[in-house]
C-alpha cells in the first residue's frame, strides 16, 4: 500500500467524519473538534519586564492533513514540504477576523492584559503534522501575569505541553484544569439551555477546560 493511497484515504476518513459530525445532536457538538498541542516561550528582560509570548500551536493529523489538502500541498504524500511550500504555508493561521483574540489570553494581577497582534515565527511540518509558531507581545510587570490557552466555545481543544519556558529572570507554574468540574458545567449549562438558544451557539466554556501559567519574578 503507497503512502500516498493511505493519505487519500485518511482525507476521505477525515471528510466522513466531519460529515458525520454535522449529525451529532447539539450537545454532542459543544466537544471539540480540532486538537492543537500547545507550547509557550514567554520572554521577560533583565528588569522583570514582560517582552512577548511565543506560542507554538501544533494540530491534529485530521486537521493538518484537510489544511495540506486545501492548499494543494504535500502532493507526494511523504509528509513532509519542501522550503517553497512551507513559505506558502507560513501564515495560514494568522488570518485573524476582527474581534478573535486568538485563543491565546492573558491577565494580570486579575485584570486583563493586552496582547499584540501575531507575528510569525515560522512554520514546519513533521510526519504530516503542522506547527505554527507566532510572536505576541505583552507590555509591563512579567510578575503576577497569568496566562491562559482556550477557545471560549470549545470547538477547538488546546494542551498545553511540556515545560512553559521562560526566557528571562521569572519561573512559571502550571496549574492544570479542573477537567470534572468543566465537564459538569458543560452538562449543566448544556442542559439549563433551550435547544433553540444552542443553534444560535454553544456556551462558552472553553476557559473551564484550560490549564493556568502563573509568572512569578519574586526571589
Amino acid at each position: 500500500m503507497t503512502t500516498r493511497y493511505i493519505c487519500v484515504m485518511q482525507m476521505r476518513t477525515a471528510l466522513l467524519l466531519s460529515s458525520v459530525m454535522s449529525l451529532v445532536p447539539v450537545w454532542g457538538a459543544a466537544h471539540p473538534h480540532v486538537f492543537v498541542d500547545t507550547e509557550l516561550t514567554v520572554y521577560v528582560d533583565a528588569t522583570g519586564q514582560m517582552e512577548g509570548i511565543e506560542v507554538a500551536w501544533t494540530y491534529d493529523d485530521f486537521y493538518s492533513l484537510l489544511i495540506l489538502a486545501d492548499l494543494k500541498l504535500d502532493n507526494d504524500g511523504d509528509g513532509r514540504l519542501d522550503p517553497s511550500e512551507l513559505q506558502r504555508l507560513d501564515g495560514f493561521d494568522l488570518q485573524w477576523v476582527e474581534g478573535y483574540q486568538g485563543d491565546s489570553y492573558a491577565t494580570r494581577n486579575g485584570k486583563p492584559a493586552t496582547l499584540g497582534a501575531p507575528e510569525t515565527r515560522g512554520v514546519s511540518v513533521d510526519r504530516g503534522l503542522i506547527t505554527s509558531r507566532h510572536f505576541r507581545a505583552l507590555s509591563g510587570p512579567a510578575d503576577g501575569v497569568e496566562i491562559k490557552a482556550f477557545d471560549p466555545t470549545f470547538y477547538t481543544a488546546y494542551s498545553l505541553t511540556g515545560t512553559v519556558t521562560v526566557k528571562g529572570p521569572c519561573k512559571a507554574t502550571q496549574t492544570p484544569a479542573d477537567l470534572d468540574a468543566a465537564y459538569t458545567l458543560v452538562e449543566e449549562l448544556l442542559y439549563a439551555t433551550p435547544a433553540a438558544d444552542l443553534e444560535e451557539g454553544y456556551p462558552e466554556v472553553g476557559e473551564a477546560f484550560a490549564d493556568t501559567v502563573s509568572l512569578s519574578c519574586t526571589s
